[in-house]
């Protein structure tokens, strides 16, 4: 049978740096852009809007055609938000977190416009990818849109973010190591195939951090790294078309959790402390993960959070019923029983949860 190469969409315009509030209107000028809409995450406009709206209208002189907050995350206000907007809208700006940048998203995606993503933080690798998650009917649901045609980072707009979405976006950067070996025991088992260069990709994402001198997570060089890796790990998943170098049983857990506690962690919390519970029932690169989290003081702040041993064990045991489809270490039993028992047994596994 023919086969023909994978069409991959990548973000035609990235800007990684400390001045990009100030060049913001002249970088989307040189992406050809003229007519602009607007859409700011909760809270986020005291943090960036009159540097943003200045270098627009003052330094590129660009017209924003609407500038607007996009708070409500469910389909039926996208909808009603994306089918109003000027008629002639060329790109739509996204700026804030990852709730506020889904909805802009997605509002370009129904729209079929380009979509420019500038996230305030970094807690997961959702600002460069192409999913987004709603509300549809009442129930969060993960739905495909397209990767944004430029992303733009301010280092030190992120570097002010809470010190948590520092940390979720660690966690999320290290599930890349349980994912692929997850996703190369699924093709093992025959249940799927296996991108090779996007496994290059996602492993590229995360050795490119653990293997850093840097260890203080607000270093100007670690938070880029930061960004730069979780960039790479949605391209990753362009280019497998599926979230799988990605994400594994660590997300698994984690789903599982958001399921069953009342009030879960930030979601690159949940899945950093499940990358390495993952990382000890593959016997994979355990030594690594552990002295990284160590070492930067990831372990610390979760010991600090309440996490309870408990909630792990039953997301544990429901974890395989998220994604039935899925072939992980977790859809086998005995995988899942090992994973109890280092819940129950594992030194640092003791120390950071209750």
């Amino acid at each position: 049978m023919k086969r023909q190469a994978h069409e991959v969409a990548i973000p035609a315009l990235l800007e990684v740096g400390d001045q990009v509030l100030s060049n913001f209107g002249m970088l989307l000028c040189k992406a050809g852009f003229s007519r602009i809409v607007l859409c700011f995450g909760e809270g986020i406009r005291p943090l960036c809007e009159p540097q943003i709206v200045q270098s627009l209208t003052e330094q590129a002189q660009l017209e924003v055609l609407d500038n607007r907050d996009v708070l409500d995350n469910s389909l039926e206000a996208i909808a009603g938000t994306a089918f109003s907007l000027p008629a002639r809208t060329e790109v739509i700006v996204g700026i804030g977190g990852g709730k506020g940048l889904d909805i802009a998203k997605y509002i370009a995606f129904l729209n079929g416009l380009p979509f420019i993503s500038v996230p305030t933080s970094v807690a997961h690798d959702g600002f460069a990818s192409s999913g987004c998650s709603l509300y549809v009917q009442g129930r969060r649901t993960s739905v495909p849109a397209r990767m944004p045609y430029g992303i733009l980072v301010d280092l030190g707009l992120v570097r002010n973010s809470p010190v948590q979405f520092l940390y979720s976006g660690l966690g999320d950067i290290l599930s890349k190591i349980p994912a692929v070996f997850d996703w190369r025991f699924e093709e093992s088992l025959g249940a799927t195939r296996v991108n090779d260069f996007a496994v290059m990709m996602a492993k590229k994402s995360v050795n490119s951090i653990v293997r850093m001198p840097y260890t203080d997570i607000r270093e100007f060089f670690f938070i880029k790294e930061i960004v730069d890796s979780l960039t790479l790990s949605g391209i990753a998943m362009e280019i497998a078309g599926s979230s799988a170098p990605a994400s594994g049983s660590e997300h698994l857990i984690s789903h599982a959790l958001d399921q069953l506690v009342e009030r879960p962690q930030l979601h690159g919390i949940q899945v950093g402390v499940a990358s390495y519970l993952m990382c000890l029932v593959q016997e994979h690169r355990v030594e690594r993960v552990r002295k990284f989290l160590d070492e930067t003081g990831f372990f610390d702040f979760v010991a600090a959070l309440g996490m309870k041993r408990d909630d792990f064990e039953q997301a544990v045991t429901l974890a395989p019923s998220i994604k039935p489809s899925r072939r992980t270490y977790l859809h086998l039993p005995e995988m899942r029983e090992k994973a109890l028992h280092l819940l129950r047994s594992d030194e640092t596994l003791q120390r950071i949860l209750a």
